[in-house]
C-alpha cells in the first residue's frame, strides 16, 4: 500500500492557494459571493499585528466561516501582502491526518519557498479541531513566532470553546459567526430598500427604528426568513428551500447530534440527545422544566441539564432564565426558556410554516430573540402568576433597562388595556415608561395607566436589531473589538 507523499501534500497546498498563482486571488466561488456583514468586524482582528493573538472564528455549521477566510484573504492581496506570505489550510482534508501545526508550517515553507521562521506570514487553519491538541500548539505558534499571524477556524464549536477557555487565555480573540440576521438577509439579497432608515440614522445621531415603505412586501420576507433564512446557501437556492431537511437536518443538524457532540463528550445515548433536541426545537419560545422534560423522557435531570449545555455550547439553541415580577432573579432554575438560534432549523425538523400558521408567533419571538443573541447583551423573561413579559435587558444593580412583549398581532395596538396585568404592571413595579410591543403591520404608541406602549411590526424590530448590533460594533476602536472578543493577559 503507498503512502502519501510530501510531493502529495505540496501539491495539494498549491491547489489550496490559487493566489499564488498569476492572477493573484481567491477562487470562485468565494470571489463572486457578497461578503456578510461581519466581515467588517472581523477583518481588522485578521490584519492587526499590535496584539499577539491569534483569531479563532467560530460559529455553527454553514454560515460562512471559509468564505469569509477567503474574503479576509482576498483583502489582505488587495493591502499588497506578498501572495506566497498567505497559506491556506483545509485541515479537515485526509491528506493533513495526522499532521502537526509545526509539520504545516514547514510543508508551507517547502511549497512557497517563503521562510516562516523570519519572514511575516498569515497562516489559515480552516477545521481546526480536526488537528490534535490543536489549541496547545497554536498557542505554542502566537509565544514563538510574533511574526506569524494565525488564524483559525471550526465548525465543532464546542470544541473550540472548550478547549480555547482551557489552554488559550490570552493568546485567541474569539469572533463568533452567527447564522445570517434578518439584517443580513435582506442585504445579501439586495432587498434592503424594503425598507427606509430613520430620521436620527440619517442625521448620524441615536439610533431609532427603521421605516418598511411596504409592510406586507417585507413580512412575506421575514416569512421567508423564518423558513429559511439562516444560512447563505439556503437563501440562494430554491433546490435546497425545496427540500430544507436534506440540507439544513442532514448536513449541519444531524452532524453536530450525531459526530461532533458525541466525539467531544462521549455521548452514549445519540438516540437521547436527539430526541431531546427535537423536542426543544419543537417547543421553541416556550417555557419548559427539567423536571417536565425528565417526566416525558424518562431522562434523569442532571443528564438532561448536561445535553441542553451541549446543545448551547453547539449554538443550536440559547437558554434564557426567568425572572419574576420585581426583575428578581430565582434561586433555583426550575423553568426557563430555551429558544433555537436560527428559526429556519425548525422548518428543516418539520416543516416550513406558512403565513396562518400557529407556530408564527413563536418563531417571530426566537427570530428576534436570535438577533441579540450576536451581541453581549444577557436578556431574561419575567413571569410571574398573573403575567408574562418576554424580553427583559438587566442593567447595573439587577434592574430592568428596557422591556419587550413580542406579539405577531395587531390586535393589541387596537386594545393596549390587554396588556394591563403583564406589560404595563411589570413596568409600573420596575419603573419603565416605554416598552415595546411588537406588532404585524401597526406602528403606533398608546398610553395605558401613564405607560407609554410603543408598538413596531415584528419585522422592523428584528431588522433594526440586527442593524445596531452590527453597525455599533463598526463603530468601537479595535481596542474595545479586542476586549469584547476576549481581554489579553
Amino acid at each position: 500500500m503507498q503512502a502519501i507523499s510530501s510531493r502529495d501534500i505540496i501539491r495539494r497546498i498549491r491547489l489550496e492557494n490559487p493566489w499564488w498563482g498569476g492572477d493573484h486571488t481567491i477562487g470562485l466561488p468565494a470571489r463572486l459571493l457578497k461578503p456578510r456583514a461581519y466581515f467588517d468586524l472581523f477583518f481588522p482582528l485578521v490584519k492587526t499585528r499590535s496584539v499577539r493573538r491569534a483569531v479563532v472564528l467560530m460559529g455553527p455549521r454553514r454560515v460562512g466561516k471559509t468564505v469569509m477566510i477567503h474574503h479576509a484573504i482576498q483583502a489582505l492581496l488587495r493591502d499588497g501582502v506578498r501572495p506566497k506570505s498567505i497559506c491556506y489550510f483545509s485541515v479537515d482534508h485526509p491528506i493533513y491526518n495526522g499532521l502537526s501545526i509545526d509539520k504545516l508550517l514547514a510543508y508551507h515553507a517547502q511549497a512557497s519557498g517563503v521562510d516562516y521562521k523570519s519572514e511575516q506570514i498569515y497562516i489559515f487553519f480552516d477545521e481546526i479541531q480536526y488537528l490534535r491538541e490543536w489549541e496547545v500548539h497554536l498557542k505554542t505558534v502566537v509565544d514563538t513566532y510574533s511574526h506569524i499571524k494565525a488564524v483559525a477556524s471550526g465548525s465543532a464549536a464546542a470544541a473550540l470553546r472548550l478547549k480555547s477557555d482551557e489552554s488559550g487565555a490570552g493568546r485567541f480573540t474569539d469572533f463568533l459567526l452567527p447564522p445570517l440576521t434578518f439584517y443580513e438577509y435582506l442585504n445579501l439579497l439586495d432587498k434592503t430598500s424594503l425598507l427606509e432608515e430613520p430620521l436620527t440614522a440619517r442625521e448620524g445621531r441615536s439610533r431609532g427604528f427603521f421605516l418598511a415603505k411596504d409592510i406586507d412586501q417585507l413580512n412575506d420576507q421575514f416569512l421567508y426568513y423564518l423558513n429559511f433564512g439562516g444560512y447563505p446557501e439556503v437563501i440562494f437556492s430554491p433546490t435546497i428551500q425545496a427540500d430544507p431537511a436534506r440540507f439544513i437536518k442532514s448536513d449541519i443538524i444531524d452532524k453536530v447530534l450525531l459526530r461532533d457532540l458525541p466525539s467531544l463528550y462521549g455521548i452514549g445515548d445519540i438516540q437521547e440527545l436527539n430526541y431531546l433536541f427535537t423536542t426543544l426545537a419543537f417547543n421553541t419560545a416556550n417555557e419548559i422544566s427539567l423536571g417536565e422534560l425528565s417526566q416525558n423522557s424518562g431522562v434523569a435531570k442532571n443528564t438532561i441539564k448536561r445535553y441542553i449545555e451541549y446543545l448551547e455550547a453547539a449554538f443550536l439553541i440559547k437558554v434564557v432564565h426567568r425572572v419574576d415580577r420585581s426583575a428578581k432573579r430565582f434561586h433555583r432554575a426550575n423553568f426557563f426558556k430555551v429558544y433555537l438560534t436560527n428559526p429556519s432549523m425548525r422548518a428543516a425538523l418539520f416543516s416550513p410554516v406558512t403565513a396562518d400558521d400557529s407556530a408564527i408567533p413563536y418563531l417571530a419571538e426566537t427570530a428576534i430573540f436570535a438577533q441579540w443573541f450576536h451581541s453581549d447583551t444577557t436578556l431574561h423573561y419575567a413571569r410571574w402568576k398573573d403575567g408574562e413579559v418576554d424580553m427583559v435587558m438587566l442593567g447595573a444593580k439587577q434592574k430592568p433597562v428596557w422591556a419587550v412583549e413580542v406579539k405577531w398581532s395587531d390586535r393589541y395596538c387596537d386594545k393596549p388595556e390587554t396588556l394591563r396585568e403583564s406589560l404595563v404592571g411589570f413596568c409600573q413595579v420596575n419603573h419603565l415608561s416605554d416598552p415595546l410591543v411588537t406588532s404585524k403591520t401597526k406602528t403606533v404608541t398608546c398610553k395605558v395607566d401613564g405607560v407609554a406602549i410603543r408598538f413596531l411590526p415584528a419585522s422592523l424590530y428584528c431588522y433594526t436589531v440586527g442593524y445596531n448590533i452590527i453597525r455599533g460594533r463598526k463603530n468601537l476602536t479595535l481596542s474595545q473589538q479586542l476586549e469584547i472578543a476576549g481581554p489579553a493577559e
